[in-house]
C-alpha cells in the first residue's frame, strides 16, 4: 500500500521504502557538480546548511544548489549528518576524493559505477529509475506512454501525486541520459551537462504518433540493450556483489536468471543480453580467485559464493585492472 506524504515522496507502507520524484529540481546531475561538491565538501562539511554561501561557493543559484545536494546524496558520495553537515561517503572518497581514482570523472567506468549508484538505492528509489530499469517492458519509451505508467506505480490506491510532478521527473531521468539537442538537431555542447549522457544507456529511435487525426507526434527513444566492453569484468563483479549484498545477503548461491533479470540486477541496471550475462558469469572464478563461481546446470544454473568479497577491494580492483592506473 501506498501512502501519499507529498509530491516529492511517496512511502510503501509494507516495506517502508520511500520512493523520490522531486528534489531534484528538474536538473539533471551536471558535469561539475560532484568533483566541486566534494572538494567544497572536504573543505567546509556544512557548505549546504547555508544556501547563500554554497551559491557563492559553487557559482549557482539557489535551485541547483539544492539540486547539488539531491545528487549527492542519491549517487552516494555524500549523506546528511547533523547540524546541516554533510560528510563524504567512502564511496565518495574512493572516487573523487584528492587521492581517488577519478576525482574528475575523466573514466567511463566511473560513470558506470555512479548510474549503478543513482539506481540501486533500496532506501529511497528515485521513482523513474525504480520503475524504468525494473518494470517497464513497452520496447520504446515515450512520455505520452511512460507519465501514465510512472503515475501508476506512483499511485497505487488511489494517492494522489501531480501528474506534472510525474512529467518533470520523468523529463529529468531522461536527460540524464540523453543530450539536448537543437532545433536542427545537432547537439548543443552547452547544454550537454550530465556526464551519463556519455553511456549512450538510451537512445533516440525516432518519433512516434500521439494523436493520429492531427498527425502530431513526439520522440521515441529506447534502452540501448546490448554488450557494452566499457563495463569491464572488474566492475561487474563489484556490481554484482553489491546487488547480492543489498537483495540476497542470506544467500550463498543466484540463479542466473536472478542476475540478468532481478529487480535491481546488472542485468536490469545495465540493460545487458542473457548470454554477455552468462558469458560474464564462466569468467567469474578468475576475476574473483574462485570466491565467485559459476554452476552450469540444465535446470537451474547459478552462481555461488564462496566467502565474502570486501567493497573496497572490489572498487579497487576496478581502477588497478586499467594499466594507466597500476
Amino acid at each position: 500500500m501506498l501512502v501519499a506524504k507529498t509530491d516529492s515522496t511517496m512511502i510503501h507502507e509494507s516495506s517502508g521504502v520511500r520512493f523520490r520524484i522531486s528534489g531534484h529540481e528538474s536538473f539533471p546531475c551536471r558535469y561539475a557538480w560532484l568533483p566541486k561538491s566534494v572538494r567544497c565538501l572536504a573543505q567546509d562539511s556544512t557548505l549546504f546548511s547555508d544556501e547563500d554561501r554554497a551559491m557563492v561557493e559553487l557559482g549557482v543559484g539557489k535551485n541547483m544548489v539544492r539540486s547539488i545536494r539531491f545528487w549527492l546524496q542519491a549517487t552516494g558520495v555524500a549523506e546528511p549528518g547533523t547540524r546541516g553537515q554533510h560528510s563524504i561517503t567512502d564511496f565518495g572518497k574512493a572516487l573523487l576524493g584528492d587521492r581517488g581514482h577519478d576525482p574528475f570523472l575523466e573514466d567511463i567506468r566511473t560513470l558506470w559505477l555512479i548510474h549503478w549508484r543513482i539506481s540501486t538505492d533500496m532506501a529511497s528509489p528515485l521513482l523513474a529509475w525504480d520503475s524504468l530499469l525494473n518494470r517497464w517492458h513497452d520496447p520504446e519509451i515515450a512520455q505520452s506512454r511512460v507519465v501514465p505508467f510512472l503515475l501508476q506505480e506512483a499511485t497505487r490506491n488511489n494517492d494522489h501525486v501531480s501528474p506534472t510532478t510525474v512529467e518533470q521527473h520523468f523529463d529529468t531521468f531522461l536527460h540524464t541520459y540523453v543530450p539536448t539537442r537543437g532545433r536542427k538537431g545537432e547537439v548543443l555542447e552547452d547544454n550537454l551537462d550530465c556526464p551519463l549522457v556519455e553511456l549512450e544507456l538510451i537512445v533516440r529511435i525516432g518519433d512516434r504518433p500521439t494523436d493520429t487525426s492531427s498527425g502530431r507526434s513526439e520522440p521515441a527513444y529506447a534502452f540501448r540493450r546490448d554488450i557494452k566492453p566499457d563495463i569491464t569484468p572488474e566492475l561487474f563483479v563489484y556490481c554484482l556483489n553489491d546487488f547480492w549484498d543489498k537483495r540476497h545477503s542470506k544467500e550463498s548461491t543466484l540463479p542466473v536468471r536472478e542476475v540478468a533479470h532481478g529487480l535491481g540486477s546488472p542485468g536490469q541496471i545495465f540493460k545487458l543480453p542473457e548470454e554477455d550475462i552468462r558469458q560474464r558469469l564462466e569468467q567469474l572464478p578468475q576475476h574473483t580467485n574462485d570466491a565467485l563461481d559459476y554452476v552450469e546446470s540444465a535446470n537451474v544454473p547459478q552462481v555461488c559464493r564462496k566467502k565474502q568479497l570486501r567493497s573496497d577491494r572490489l572498487l579497487r580492483n576496478i581502477y588497478c585492472a586499467d594499466p594507466r592506473n597500476g
